[in-house]
């Protein structure tokens, strides 16, 4: 959960699209969510199997947001899904127990809920405003904390975060965190995530006993 890259392709200066995912992969990316909105099918599912085999490369998660459907027909490592998008016992009668199912939650009640329906890790945010989601509600470092420590399946914050902030983090015990801009909307992919990784080490909740 170190490092965990979500796509967004809107915010690419001009890059070949999996070619920036490569990048990625090969400068420390840990996880990857494939989540592009009003894409047509047959480029999503062209896309994610190109990415499919690049994460499997790399032996990186792949994860597709949202739909369970989409995570079933393309084969992919499992699924990531909000409190609207369907449930974990769905996913898991779809995907079967060996597949990832990740959640996002806003409060620690949610993450108790995800923790005992069997959710493999939660994603906790916005922790910052963020343009990739602009009308997504800001969950409190309090609230992270708590999470973190209350609960036993990895964590990784989300919502804004960036070089520039991520140090805020450090000490609420998350395993790592999830991002967009900090990586794709970067002139050098590849230097972005290298230092991003970097600024990482030694993170989550081992480093805090």
């Amino acid at each position: 959960m170190k490092l965990y890259l979500v796509t967004d392709r809107r915010w690419l200066k001009g890059g070949n699209f999996c070619a920036c995912i490569e990048n990625a992969l090969k400068n420390s990316v840990t996880m990857v969510q494939l989540r592009e909105k009003d894409v047509p099918w047959a480029s999503y599912a062209g896309d994610a199997r190109k990415i499919r085999a690049m994460c499997r490369e790399y032996r990186v998660p792949l994860v597709v947001n949202d739909d369970i459907s989409a995570a079933e027909a393309l084969d992919v490592d499992g699924v990531h899904i909000g409190q609207g998008d369907g449930s974990i016992p769905e996913a898991r009668r779809a995907l079967g127990a060996n597949k990832i199912v990740g959640v996002s939650v806003t409060s620690l009640e949610e993450a108790f809920l995800a923790q005992e329906q069997g959710a493999d890790y939660l994603g906790v945010g916005a922790m910052f405003p963020t343009g990739s989601k602009v009308d997504a509600d800001l969950v409190d470092m309090a609230t992270l904390r708590d999470i973190c420590a209350r609960t036993s399946v990895p964590v990784v914050a989300i919502g804004g975060i960036g070089k520039d902030n991520l140090h805020r983090l450090a000490d609420t015990g998350v395993d790592g965190i999830a991002v967009i801009s900090a990586i794709l909307a970067q002139e050098d992919v590849g230097l972005a995530t290298r230092e991003l990784s970097l600024q990482l080490d030694g993170w989550g909740r081992q480093a805090l006993r």
